[in-house]
């Protein structure tokens, strides 16, 4: 069923508050993904506060020259969906990525970062990037190893001692 003017304005609409709102954005093809496999994505985004957009790429490129990005999406494959990053740069590609390796349907196509369209390989390679939460962890315990391991050495002094005069007191 075809779109009526007025619906496709809406969409091109949405797209464009989505665009200038967004911090990064990925974009994916969905060609073959089952629309519950959509909809498990789209909530999986929507608690990440994401979101998922899918248009014709005629209306994206409406709405990129509104916004005044300068996009091909003809280069792209298949039927494009949109995921934007409202809060991290990262979630987007990171939670694409993720979903990619559960369904072989959702491909990653490129994305757009930092005012900048990147390729396949750069958005995979941001997405394999620990999170913050877990690069502060592994800081935090690169800090911490040797001290536990100062007091696993003084307490073993300690122990010996311990065990010495158990043994003394026993003969």
């Amino acid at each position: 069923m075809a779109l009526t003017k007025e619906q496709k304005q809406n969409i091109v609409k949405d797209l464009k508050e989505s665009i200038d709102k967004q911090k990064s954005m990925v974009f994916v093809s969905i060609q073959g993904l089952k629309a519950a496999e959509l909809l498990e994505l789209r909530n999986k985004l929507k608690e990440l506060n994401c979101k998922i957009s899918v248009a014709k790429k005629t209306l994206m490129d409406i709405a990129f020259k509104e916004s005044k990005i300068e996009i091909d999406t003809s280069k792209l494959e298949g039927q494009v969906a949109l995921v934007f990053g409202f809060k991290d740069e990262v979630l987007p590609a990171k939670t694409s990525y993720e979903f990619s390796k559960k369904n072989e349907n959702l491909k990653i196509l490129g994305g757009f970062l930092e005012d900048k369209f990147r390729e396949v390989n750069e958005i995979v390679t941001l997405a394999k990037i620990p999170s913050r939460e877990e690069l502060l962890a592994k800081v935090v315990g690169s800090i911490s190893a040797p001290v536990y391991g100062l007091a696993n050495v003084l307490q073993g002094n300690i122990r010996n001692f311990v065990q010495v005069l158990s043994k003394i007191k026993n003969n």
